[in-house]
């Protein structure tokens, strides 16, 4: 009986955050053993959320993540304004929608174009890949840059915005500066339906598998900065009933906390929200999936770069729906006065679901605070998911074509750690 031992290890890199291993150990033909661990540095933002007053909440939780702040804002609001009297205006809770519309517009396509094409092309970066498909590339970059732009339009930068605040906006944009900007987004319309064509044209691996798939839902339109969770096994749950179903622990290789669903792994993200939200795209987006020939819901989780495709494509709709005919309103935001209490809140961030908890106390102050990314949902259904793929792909491939596919599974969820970039060194030790 022989024994080899597979061992992929992630170095520290440039432009993405924390580090990870994958373990792998094949005996006889089959895998016995696979472990993601990750490495990511304690943040203690809730910890420093303690004390501050809820108004300050908005901005420190932007910091959290220079690729999804937009998140994290809504999410918040969402939360402390569970606690408000009253509502925000009309005008802030539709800009609201726009400003998000801009987060999954440049992640998005940062991550199609920069991080999952070079697998499904034949390169190791997008840097080599760029040399034989320069227009994909500067079709990412373009995308990505009206994406930045619409959060810049709200937010006042791109990164780490500074723009939202309780109750609306600190401002409202110059109508001649929407108007210009909505061109641009109707002109780029086209590269989105290319852009869609192209990823499903990709020779994408067929490899279905069951998930348990969890998104945020709304009765009116497609779901991304509110509404409630919804889940394929059919449960329709509250922000303030999460904690019920949902439940985080800590391993003991892994400083990033993992997430369950009533025990089991789930998947939350594009491809989630996709197959239980499909129903409420608009009739071109319909017209689309058709011409493609994607069904869903799908089981395959290499489908997720088409969701995100197709997502762009209804990005770019939704921004332009919302600011054609756009007024500035008499005033930005609505003064809110919050209750002494819990205050729960949710929204899609573009990798997907990422809820929070605020205590406030009767003097205003945050009294605790809990947050739940994505990416920490996702990991059990990654682990799952690397072991269901690389044993239906053959664990008798060499080293490097193990490494590739390891690679493309874990991309797939876009997490939020040096996974989601071409990371992995193997070093095999055979026994």
């Amino acid at each position: 009986m022989t024994s080899r031992r597979i061992r992929i290890d992630v170095p520290a890199l440039t432009r993405v955050e924390g580090e990870g291993s994958l373990r792998l150990e094949v005996r006889d033909g089959k895998l016995v053993e696979l472990g993601l661990s990750i490495f990511e540095p304690p943040r203690y933002f809730e910890k420093f959320l303690e004390g501050r007053e809820a108004r300050e909440v908005v901005d420190i939780v932007a910091r959290i993540c220079g690729i999804c702040p937009v998140a994290y804002q809504i999410s918040a609001l969402n939360a402390l304004e569970s606690l408000a009297n009253e509502s925000a205006p009309d005008w802030a809770l539709t800009m609201r929608r726009v400003f998000y519309c801009g987060e999954w517009l440049q992640s998005h396509a940062l991550h199609i174009h920069l991080l999952a094409l070079p697998d499904f092309l034949g390169f190791d970066n997008a840097i080599a890949m760029a040399g034989q498909h320069p227009d994909e590339v500067k079709r990412g970059l373009k995308l990505q840059g009206l994406g930045n732009a619409l959060i810049r339009l709200f937010g006042g930068r791109s990164v780490h915005p500074v723009g939202a605040r309780l109750g609306g906006f600190h401002h409202a944009p110059a109508a001649d500066d929407v108007s210009a900007l909505t061109h641009k987004l109707k002109a780029a319309q086209a590269d989105a339906a290319d852009l869609t064509r192209f990823c499903a044209s990709l020779p994408l691996p067929n490899d279905p598998q069951d998930f348990i798939g969890v998104a945020l839902h709304h009765p009116d339109r497609y779901a991304m900065e509110c509404g409630n969770i919804r889940t394929s096994t059919g449960l329709m749950l509250s922000a303030a009933q999460f904690e019920q179903h949902f439940h985080e622990t800590q391993k003991s290789d892994s400083t990033a906390l993992w997430s369950d669903f009533d025990g089991q792994p789930y998947l939350t993200g594009p491809l989630a929200r996709l197959n239980l939200n499909h129903a409420q795209l608009p009739d071109f987006l319909h017209t689309r999936l058709g011409e493609i020939g994607l069904a869903l819901p799908s089981s395959n989780m290499f489908h997720s770069l088409i969701a995100r495709a197709v997502e762009i494509e209804l990005a770019l709709h939704e921004a332009i729906t919302l600011l054609e005919g756009y007024t500035c309103p008499a005033a930005p935001y609505a003064p809110l006065s919050l209750q002494a209490g819990t205050g729960y809140g949710m929204s899609e961030a573009p990798r997907g679901l990422l809820w929070h908890r605020y205590e406030i106390g009767e003097d205003q102050l945050i009294k605790a605070a809990r947050i739940v990314p994505p990416t920490s949902q996702n990991q059990a259904r990654i682990e799952a998911d690397l072991h269901r793929s690389l044993t239906a792909f053959g664990l008798d491939h060499d080293e490097d074509a193990l490494r590739l596919r390891a690679e493309q599974v874990i991309r797939n969820y876009d997490p939020c750690i040096s996974c989601a970039t071409h990371f992995l060194t193997l070093k095999r030790v055979e026994r």
